[in-house]
């Protein structure tokens, strides 16, 4: 259906689009399942079968290119070996096309690097020798997708303490941010690195770091060895570049933060804080209240 869309806004547009396929390799990359792409049970890309498919059908189609193939097998991937398996499946299914006369230019292998929540991982060079050699030897230009483990490191994401508080054996930091700033530790059940802004001295204490959200699922880290921690510290959860800011939400009415760029010694806003005139903007008076008539309900989803 997808490339049927595509097809039609060519021949409207009267521009022979180039186009790729995304291939489901079917490779298990051991990461979180809510991060795995590359299997066959998963929403993402098509099988090999329907992929030499759309190729052919895309070779033969007037406003179509085929011009290259791609595989995404899952994020927060510690393992190259996973990675070069895509790559050379991508390479073998290329050069079978290639032998139809379905001349490919390049080959994506995709991202999905992990970055180091916790655990060493390869760099970016490293993954791109692993994939690069396959992919020129077999003459295909290569493109790769790093984006997540640069921009990961990039971000920080600043909680400051309200209140602790002691409950049975469970020791409770209570933090002004939680799972609707960085859902990835609730989601993903994702490790992110915390540091105190100002170190206080004293032996590490080991704690739950939660939010302010009414949900158990409402926290940062669980069993963290912390230093010790007062209301009105500030804390850095790192290495929330990649997709902190853009899966937060407003979830039980609370603000989004500011995001503030820092190079160097300066610093600017670069997306202010969030108000509640900002969150209530663009509501219908009187819409699932009293008085709320069919044409609000209407007027309102549109």
């Amino acid at each position: 259906m997808e490339l049927a869309a595509v097809a039609a806004i060519a021949e409207r547009l009267g521009r022979v689009a180039p186009v790729g396929v995304r291939v489901n390799p079917n490779i298990n990359a051991a990461t979180h399942p809510y991060i795995s792409t590359g299997l066959h049970g998963h929403k993402f890309g098509v099988p090999r079968e329907r992929a030499v498919a759309m190729l052919r059908q895309a070779a033969a189609h007037r406003w179509l290119q085929p011009v290259g193939i791609a595989a995404h097998i899952g994020s927060q991937i510690t393992d190259l070996d996973p990675f070069a398996e895509a790559v050379q499946f991508l390479v073998t299914l290329a050069d079978e096309m290639g032998r139809e006369g379905i001349r490919l230019d390049y080959i994506d292998a995709g991202g999905g690097l992990g970055i180091d929540y916790q655990d060493s991982v390869p760099a970016a060079a490293d993954w791109v020798r692993t994939v690069g050699p396959l992919v020129a030897a077999a003459g295909y230009g290569l493109v790769v997708e790093p984006g997540r483990s640069i921009v990961g490191r990039a971000g920080a994401l600043l909680t400051r303490v309200v209140y602790t508080k002691a409950q049975g054996d469970k020791q409770f930091i209570i933090a002004d941010a939680g799972m609707s700033d960085l859902i990835r530790p609730t989601l993903y059940q994702a490790h992110h690195p915390i540091a105190p802004v100002l170190e206080r001295p004293g032996a590490p204490v080991v704690v739950d770091l939660v939010g302010p959200i009414c949900e158990s699922s409402d926290f940062l880290a669980r069993e963290r060895a912390l230093p010790p921690l007062e209301p009105g510290d500030l804390l850095a959860v790192l290495h929330a570049g990649a997709y902190g800011y853009a899966m937060s939400s407003n979830y039980n009415g609370h603000l989004r933060p500011a995001e503030v760029l820092v190079e160097g010694d300066t610093f600017r806003v670069i997306r202010r804080r969030q108000t509640y005139d900002d969150l209530l903007a663009g509501t219908w008076p009187g819409v699932g209240g009293p008085g709320c008539s069919q044409q609000d309900l209407v007027r309102a989803a549109k």
